[in-house]
């Protein structure tokens, strides 16, 4: 005779400060001479690049993700009125303390865009792991009560199944968004503190028990 089974899913979820901040820098160039606007690009470049070597231990990657130079022309024709020029770099930050600094840092540069922080928890932490043995718990104690209320007890497992983590930003679901487009900053290098966005990490597992025969079926109906 084929053993009773009960069919659960188990879920976790919890809130984790994150581990991780990523930030884009793009520096832009134009010029009516082409050569003009390739070197102050690449001048630009240098100088943002300059600032992250300092920070290099903070830093985990340092990517440059995307660049473009082309020619501006008049609505008719050929003409170029200007060239234009940029270069995006995307920056992966593990010391969370200094992000604030870091990006005002560059943003204090000429012709720059500062996008982000977009935090979130690195891919091996092991608040996954944590995670999902959470979920196991859940599904196995779900087990139990449902076969403790059909007067039976959980005897096997048949079948677990990862139905799949997920992670991503507590409170309103998008990352904290901080821009900044300057031509110079004459003052004294101002004070950012940020305020990183708890991540919120669920896990889910579907398991298959076998139970003993359930003894509340033997009780007569009313």
């Amino acid at each position: 005779m084929t053993a009773p089974i009960v069919a659960v899913r188990g879920e976790h979820t919890r809130e984790v400060d994150p581990e991780l901040a990523e930030f884009s820098v793009t520096v832009n160039a134009r010029d009516k001479d082409r050569a003009t606007t390739l070197s102050r690009l690449a001048d630009r470049v240098a100088a943002i690049r300059a600032i992250l070597d300092g920070y290099a231990a903070a830093i985990s990657k340092r990517e440059t993700s995307r660049m473009s130079v082309y020619a501006e022309t008049k609505k008719s024709g050929e003409r170029v009125s200007a060239y234009v020029g940029s270069a995006s770099t995307n920056v992966t930050v593990t010391d969370l303390d200094v992000v604030g600094e870091m990006m005002l840092r560059v943003a204090d540069q000429e012709q720059v865009t500062v996008q982000g922080p977009y935090w979130s928890v690195r891919p091996g932490s092991p608040v996954y792991r944590e995670a999902r043995h959470a979920a196991i718990s859940d599904a196995v104690t779900r087990a139990k009560e449902y076969a403790e209320a059909l007067g039976a007890r959980v005897t096997g497992l048949v079948e677990l199944t990862d139905v799949g983590m997920s992670g991503g930003s507590s409170g309103a679901g998008r990352p904290m968004f901080a821009r900044a487009m300057v031509a110079s900053m004459q003052v004294d290098q101002p004070e950012l503190d940020l305020d990183p966005q708890r991540q919120r990490i669920e896990a889910q597992i579907e398991g298959r028990f076998t139970i003993s025969e359930p003894t509340i079926l033997a009780d007569p109906v009313d």
